[in-house]
């Protein structure tokens, strides 16, 4: 009875949660001709990966995604997981037309991707808007190529920091409820009809309270506009890289524990190993992953060496990392 009366709040909030999105399914109703319009601009990916790179082991060697044209040029946005150390790139449109595509860039911070078709591709780009307008509680859409249902309805339900357990942060990423699983590189579309945010995971904890209600994280565009020049000029950003250690981490009550350390990676060349607990950086204890992160790119550009302390057992060790740049270890050439 206890534990029955404990999932009330959570069952109350998820039932509000669903009554609300069938108010925004019965207006989108009216927005279906712009939607059928914008699907338009999206295509199919299909990436094979280099299978001796250093993503393979952890996403495979065959990934599928979804991208969103963004000039005329037949430039499309994707995240960038999907198309990363790709040998061959083929976009495929509504229609069902296959096109070749070629990589051009990957961000790492961001964690955006760009590639473009080519050999005939058209498609009417979709607007870049302004992802720092959107608010919490307002209606979107998703667009995505994959699934069954490649137009659906979302409520913004939050706007908040996000760490993630592959060395990677978000000040500001935009969390979508009801979940959709044809997430990565899925476009979030504004009331306007531009594109505010591009798909990158499913989450359980979209709207944190009463035990979480799923949805979806979006990397919001805004983080694309100020290194887009230099997305297309050089590949990547031009400011100096920050230093990566080739740790995956877990968050356990302010302390991290070390899950998954990249071979040939700077932790893995001083021996830290999985099971490890990293309770300080440069004499700090972190109070979180997102912490952790700025403490260790706080101290300086890719190369500068980072001191840990790592819990093993009860023994506390102290280990110097030379950190590296992630750039140098992917395999980044272009399609063929």
């Amino acid at each position: 009875m206890t534990g029955r009366w404990r999932r009330i709040p959570w069952t109350m909030s998820f039932l509000a949660t669903f009554l609300a999105l069938f108010v925004i399914v019965t207006a989108a109703r009216a927005d279906q001709l712009d939607a059928a319009k914008l699907a338009g601009a999206l295509v199919r990916i299909s990436a094979t990966i280099l299978p001796d790179s250093q993503s393979a082991r952890s996403l495979g060697t065959e990934r599928e995604g979804t991208g969103v044209v963004i000039d005329g040029s037949g430039l499309i946005l994707t995240i960038g997981y999907t198309i990363l150390e790709a040998s061959q790139l083929q976009v495929t449109t509504g229609e069902g037309r296959g096109y070749p595509a070629e990589f051009v860039a990957y961000d790492q911070a961001s964690g955006f991707g760009l590639l473009r078709a080519g050999m005939g591709f058209s498609a009417a780009p979709v607007r870049l808007g302004d992802s720092d307008a959107i608010k919490e509680g307002e209606r979107a859409m998703v667009l995505t190529r994959q699934g069954s249902n490649g137009v659906q309805p979302v409520l913004i339900a939050a706007k908040r920091e996000f760490a993630g357990y592959w060395e990677y942060l978000l000040d500001e990423a935009i969390f979508t409820t009801p979940p959709i699983m044809g997430f990565n590189g899925a476009a979030l579309i504004d009331r306007k009809g531009e594109l505010v945010g591009i798909g990158s995971l499913i989450v359980r904890d979209a709207v944190p309270a009463h035990g979480g209600i799923p949805g979806n994280m979006f990397v919001p565009v805004s983080a694309l506009k100020p290194i887009l020049a230099d997305l297309l000029a050089f590949g990547r950003r031009q400011e100096p890289a920050r230093p990566w250690l080739g740790v995956t981490l877990r968050e356990e009550q302010g302390r991290l524990m070390v899950e998954r350390v990249t071979p040939q990676s700077p932790a893995a060349t001083v021996g830290i190993q999985p099971g490890d607990m990293i309770v300080g950086v440069a004499g700090q204890r972190p109070k979180g992953l997102a912490d952790f992160y700025r403490k260790v790119w706080g101290l300086g550009p890719a190369g500068v060496t980072v001191p840990l302390e790592l819990l093993r057992g009860p023994k506390l060790e102290p280990v110097a990392v030379p950190s590296a740049d992630r750039y140098s270890t992917l395999k980044l050439n272009p399609s063929f």
